[in-house]
């Protein structure tokens, strides 16, 4: 929770950051009331401290798919200037994860400041009209001019409509499509020909450009990128064509690699959400991963137009933008295709923020942030302080150098059903290690995250982690009966089989071995 105290405390740091962005003013230009002096205070803030707030909501982009990181999952050849730009600039909070990563249940977390079995929607299928009070309305009420652009999914019913509390409205049903969509536009059915990640910035920019008046503003733009079926932008279609493929290192279809995994990892190899069937046979591997990375192009040129468009019309140095993804994906790893697992490429997603005056020019934050705590941050920043049902806290704190006021390590979950099959889980972080739970028979997991980044080395049944292995347990059984998560949420089955196995005759769409 942030009080009024740390409210003031985060005002008063964000006027002291834009002091020293100009290498100080004198105690005597402040009492005179120099006119450059007053406008380096209020020019970047409005006067009760508030700033403009963007939010730029991806899905499925990875932690590491981004070319200024150095991860054993980046692609040498993937090219992101202004998602670099952004965290030179700006921040990285590369410890960034979800609490469930599933577009849906992400998305109301995102939306809500809660975790997935405190909101109710567990998956993409589930239809939950009742909830708690979106953060963004709060900002409507605190006078904020409020926009929503791009997809929603999430609360499924009528996900086109636009939302109370939103001044500004552009989105489409469900995942909509990468070409030729169909958009409501403030409840007016609009068709639009072209490439959604540059339609929905167009509109983002275009908003940007022709607001008027002065009140703050708040803009969610939320895009399909670079979700299934990865299809990029045509000007980026081959790209990569003849990039080199690093495999990861834990693909391999060997004992070594399922070696104290739960049976369900590697059964799932050669369903249509493993490596060896991806999508049914749709895409071999190499196609997936490279038309993955030529869709992120088009997104990272979409942060870019949005950072340009800020500076182009002078708000730059009174707003707040934060990007995050929905939710990771795993290209390989473990022999999975996709997301829903508490494995390190599902859960974590890349984080970044810029805030010229208020964040220090490449500031790196260690702190794990999830996205349950976007909501209390934004409205921290609105000078709000979040209510009791939220269950994340402001990182505002880390974006300016100090220390977060308690130390939060992340809480996972995930729910069987949907797609593909998995077993329920819930996982937690403690230090460096990583303990996953499973409801029902399954091998639980325990890992050293420094020793063993990959998460290769189950370290449940030695002896030397038993107390940690039963601390770990009884940590995270606490987290689960104190938010009410001890009711599983059942779900039926949807229809169709969701176990569809690859044919003894039908080609591997990956080979055993790699070089």
């Amino acid at each position: 929770m942030v009080d009024q105290s740390t409210e003031r405390t985060e005002h008063g740091l964000r006027r002291r950051n834009a002091i020293r962005a100009l290498g100080g003013v004198g105690a005597a230009g402040l009492l005179t009331g120099c006119s450059s002096n007053i406008d380096v205070l209020s020019g970047g803030d409005f006067e009760d401290g508030r700033r403009n707030i963007v939010f730029v909501n991806s899905d499925d982009h990875r932690y590491d798919f981004l070319s200024s990181m150095n991860e054993p999952g980046t692609p040498t050849f993937l090219e992101t200037p202004n998602m670099d730009r952004m965290a030179k600039e700006g921040a990285h909070l590369k410890n960034a994860s979800v609490s469930t990563p599933l577009c849906a249940p992400c998305r109301a977390s995102i939306l809500t400041g809660q975790y997935a079995h405190q909101h109710g929607v567990i998956d993409n299928q589930h239809i939950k009209t009742d909830h708690v009070p979106f953060f963004h309305k709060y900002l409507h009420d605190e006078g904020y001019e409020t926009a929503y652009i791009g997809k929603w999914h999430t609360y499924q019913l009528n996900s086109a409509e636009p939302r109370p509390g939103f001044d500004h409205w552009v989105s489409f049903e469900g995942q909509g499509h990468y070409f030729d969509q169909t958009l409501n536009v403030n409840g007016k059915k609009v068709e639009r020909k072209g490439y959604i990640t540059d339609i929905l910035t167009e509109y983002a920019r275009d908003w940007l450009k022709n607001r008027e008046g002065d009140k703050p503003f708040f803009l969610f733009l939320s895009h399909k990128a670079p979700h299934a079926w990865f299809c990029p932008a045509p000007r980026h279609r081959n790209q990569y064509a003849n990039a080199s493929i690093e495999y990861p290192k834990t693909m391999a279809d060997t004992e070594e690699n399922y070696t104290g995994k739960p049976d369900w990892v590697q059964n799932q190899r050669e369903s249509v959400r493993g490596v060896n069937y991806i999508f049914g046979g749709r895409f071999d591997f190499d196609e997936l991963y490279r038309r993955y990375s030529e869709t992120l192009l088009a997104l990272d040129e979409s942060i870019g137009a949005v950072m340009d468009q800020l500076n182009e019309s002078g708000v730059a140095d009174s707003t707040l933008m934060l990007y995050m993804s929905d939710n990771g994906y795993s290209l390989g790893e473990h022999g999975l295709i996709g997301k829903q697992t508490a494995y390190e490429p599902s859960i974590r997603v890349p984080m970044l923020a810029y805030a010229p005056g208020m964040i220090e020019p490449g500031t790196v934050v260690d702190e794990h942030v999830t996205n349950i705590d976007i909501a209390p941050t934004i409205l921290a920043e609105a000078n709000r302080s979040p209510p009791d049902y939220m269950s994340g806290r402001s990182f505002l704190p880390a974006l300016s150098g100090r220390d977060m006021s308690e130390s939060k390590e992340p809480f996972y979950e995930s729910y069987w059903g949907g797609f593909p099959k998995h077993p329920t889980m819930f996982s937690t972080r403690q230090g460096k290690y990583k303990y996953i739970w499973y409801y029902g028979p399954s091998k639980d997991e325990l890992y050293d995250l420094e020793a063993d980044p990959l998460e290769q080395h189950n370290l449940l049944g030695k002896k030397k982690h038993e107390k940690r292995h039963e601390a770990m347990h009884d940590r995270l059984f606490d987290w689960i009966e104190a938010n009410g998560g001890v009711p599983i949420p059942l779900q039926r089955s949807r229809r169709g089989n969701q176990n569809k196995k690859r044919p003894e005759d039908a080609p591997k769409t990956v080979p055993n071995d790699f070089t």
